[in-house]
């Protein structure tokens, strides 16, 4: 089929600016149908970039104990009753509430009936009651340690001692390991101080208190709840 042309098989002028502006135009829809795509392919990313990251979750309180009591076997030393040459053995309780990780406040009690040995003249008992506040902290794996500060009163019995409750106080530490979310072992020891006068004194000698200070040391166990 022959193409009318001019006399060099060209195509006239008119078709080949219409054959030019097809090309041009089948080119800009193409370059703008890649332009509109490109934002469309990024808007996804986009949006996930905004995304804030979640914010690390807060350790959550799962009814972990606060509460412990702790109840043990316990010794004390008689230095304020002259010429006593053995200490007292009996039991020792503590109640203590955390407040927070490394923060307790507790009560101790102890009840000293027996004496250790036969040397001591006469029969005395020595009764203990205190309030305080206990650091505590973890050390290594179920193993803690805590130290405590005390104070309240302690009272001599069977000596006539005066006063007969003396005002007293003491620090001490100790170790706990844990068997368990319930129970633990506990260890400790501290040294009380008490003011006394001295055993068979009188009001005519002055009842002159005199401080002494008396070691003690506790083991037993501990429930949580």
């Amino acid at each position: 089929m022959n193409v009318p042309g001019n006399a060099n098989g060209r195509l006239p002028h008119a078709n080949r600016v219409s054959q030019g502006d097809e090309e041009s135009c089948t080119l800009m829809s193409k370059w703008l149908v890649l332009i509109l795509a490109i934002p469309a392919a990024l808007l996804p990313l986009a949006a996930t970039a905004q995304v804030a990251p979640e914010k690390t979750p807060r350790p959550v309180d799962n009814g972990a104990p606060k509460y412990k009591v702790y109840a043990g076997f316990s010794y004390t030393s008689l230095n304020q009753v002259n010429q006593s040459r053995y200490g007292l053995i009996g039991g020792n309780v503590e109640v203590s509430r955390d407040f927070g990780r490394f923060f307790a406040v507790v009560g101790d009690g102890g009840y000293y009936p027996a004496s250790l040995g036969s040397g001591n003249p006469g029969k005395p008992t020595v009764a203990m009651g205190f309030g305080g506040l206990e650091v505590h902290g973890n050390v290594f794996e179920n193993w803690s340690l805590f130290v405590h500060g005390l104070m309240g009163g302690v009272h001599t019995g069977g000596e006539s001692m005066t006063p007969n409750v003396s005002f007293a106080g003491g620090l001490g530490m100790g170790v706990e390991h844990s068997l368990g979310q319930r129970w633990a072992v506990r260890l400790f020891g501290d040294d009380i101080g008490s003011s006394f006068s001295l055993r068979g004194n009188s009001s005519q000698l002055g009842n002159s208190p005199h401080l002494r200070w008396n070691a003690r040391a506790s083991a037993g166990v501990v429930f949580r709840f």
